[in-house]
């Protein structure tokens, strides 16, 4: 069990690297969007111009040829995510990996006949890929590809060989090994896809079928597991693959509710974005929910400390309302209120609901910066956002109404309520520190992960510092807090210290002190 959980949360990780690219991508649509969007000319004139129109569609349309390769930035980031050591060869071992596997794929098919006219591709289940016609396995394929290539790589860079051979040590020995294994992968894939996808689309169907209960129930899960780490695991698929639906925009198929939107926004022949954008609804709770929550611990705080107690939640709600980071304000109840962390994840799913029962079609993933640079410029036709705003407003209204009543009801210890003994935290020392320069905090922070020799792996995600250890028992919770972390979570040989923003910084400081 514990070598399942570590496996999770590595490969959790992994995808987190092109996760991340993608927001921005859709940054680069969206602004292109503005400038290149037609209806747009009507209010603002000088965007009219058809130098202006021609560069936003050059923006919007180039991001997009992104989602088109969506594959390969898995095939390629997620083994940069899984390596232990020499990242920048775990990618090109991935990129490799993955050539030689859509090409293996391409040569079975045509062997045996199966390969579909140019006309006749979509319903036989195959796309171009890198220019080469493959079974339609979308990120799929990058995922797989990823990870049996950042494994393979961690198990057998070490190996070194002496004398002539020495020249097929490390990462050139894995590529002896693994271009067979991706030519195996090939070939094995062209017999089982079909039935995975057979049973991937029974599973989009059902989950389907379930409509506002389904909904629900994915809302719950993605917010519930964000302690752990797997919360990864949950929405990517939706985002990424068929099971987030499947959309034909401007004469290209993209699987994937974050994917088809994307593409949708840059489609002047889109009228109306795809209903699938339900399952990146998330913004809901991060734009409304969490601020509302925050506001019910403001007034619910003893009087003698709402000053102490505003100062630790107005950035962290604000965090969460401008750019979606939600760790923060989670955070600051979690650990005290764990009941409360469990509301927030049942409104969550309540919130996503609410978003498909009153059909809206709007784009609110994370923060309302990206609401309003997405959303505002396609305007309410394409983008009903006035009803993300109303589904928003009695999700604020909710959260404030249940949370100050359970904070009350349980006399809950919340940011404010403390026993006089405890301290409402504000910035300890080594933060104030932290912010203008590195000295000793890296080993403020290795000294309180169990010292050089216990750690094994250093990385980090959004907000959190990652670390692999030897031994989680020695870890110093006390020392780590003392460094700014707002949390500590243990899982199997994980261990994820929750810093928030400047958490790049912290790894930084760590590595260098290593």
């Amino acid at each position: 069990m514990k070598r399942a959980v570590n496996a999770l949360q590595n490969f959790g990780k992994s995808l987190y690297g092109p996760v991340l690219i993608l927001p921005i991508v859709g940054l680069f649509i969206a602004f292109g969007n503005v400038l290149g969007n037609g209806n747009l000319a009507e209010y603002v004139p000088f965007l009219g111009h058809p130098l202006i129109q021609n560069i936003g569609q050059l923006i919007a349309k180039s991001a997009v040829s992104v989602l088109v390769n969506l594959a390969l930035v898995f095939a390629v980031g997620i083994p940069i995510g899984l390596a232990t050591r020499d990242k920048g060869y775990a990618a090109l071992i991935g990129l490799v990996t993955f050539v030689v596997f859509i090409n293996a794929m391409n040569v079975t098919l045509q062997l045996q006949g199966h390969l579909a006219p140019a006309d006749q591709m979509k319903a036989a289940g195959q796309s171009m890929v890198l220019g080469v016609q493959v079974l339609e396995m979308g990120v799929f394929a990058g995922i797989l590809t990823g990870a049996l290539s950042g494994y393979l790589y961690n198990k057998y860079s070490g190996v070194q060989f002496n004398g002539a051979m020495a020249i097929y040590s490390g990462h050139c020995f894995v590529a002896i090994v693994m271009l067979p294994v991706s030519m195996l992968l090939g070939v094995l894939m062209s017999e089982l896809w079909p039935f995975a996808q057979h049973g991937i689309s029974a599973m989009a169907l059902a989950i389907k079928g379930s409509g506002a209960f389904g909904v629900a129930i994915y809302g719950f899960l993605e917010r519930i597991l964000v302690p752990t780490g797997l919360h990864h695991l949950v929405y990517t698929p939706f985002l990424y693959t068929e099971l987030g639906g499947t959309q034909d925009v401007c004469g290209t198929v993209y699987q994937g509710a974050r994917n088809i939107y994307f593409a949708e926004m840059a489609c002047p022949e889109v009228k109306q974005l795809s209903s699938t954008v339900v399952w990146d609804a998330r913004g809901i709770s991060k734009m409304f929910g969490l601020p509302a929550a925050a506001l019910a611990m403001y007034m619910t705080a003893r009087p003698e400390r709402k000053a102490l107690a505003k100062a630790i939640l107005i950035p962290a709600a604000l965090t969460s309302l401008l750019v979606g980071v939600t760790e923060p304000l989670e955070f600051s109840f979690l650990f005290v209120a764990p009941l409360l962390f469990v509301v927030h994840a049942v409104l969550t799913g309540i919130g996503m609901m609410l978003f498909y029962l009153f059909g809206v079609h709007a784009i609110g993933a994370n923060g309302i910066i990206d609401f309003i640079l997405y959303n505002l410029p396609l305007g309410t036709e394409k983008s009903n956002w006035p009803m993300y705003i109303v589904v928003g407003m009695i999700m604020f209204a909710l959260y404030f109404i249940v949370f100050r009543f359970l904070i009350l009801r349980f006399d809950m210890k919340t940011p404010g309520r403390e026993d006089d003994e405890q301290e409402t935290r504000l910035y300890s020392k080594q933060e104030y520190q932290a912010k203008g320069s590195n000295d000793g905090l890296g080993e403020s922070i290795v000294v309180g992960l169990g010292g050089r020799a216990n750690i094994e792996v250093v990385d980090n995600c959004y907000t959190r510092l990652r670390v692999t250890v030897k031994d989680v028992d020695i870890i110093d919770e006390p020392r780590l807090k003392a460094t700014g972390a707002k949390g500590i979570i243990k899982q199997g040989n994980n261990v994820q210290v929750v810093y928030g923003l400047h958490v790049k910084k912290m790894r930084e400081a760590v590595e260098t002190f290593l």
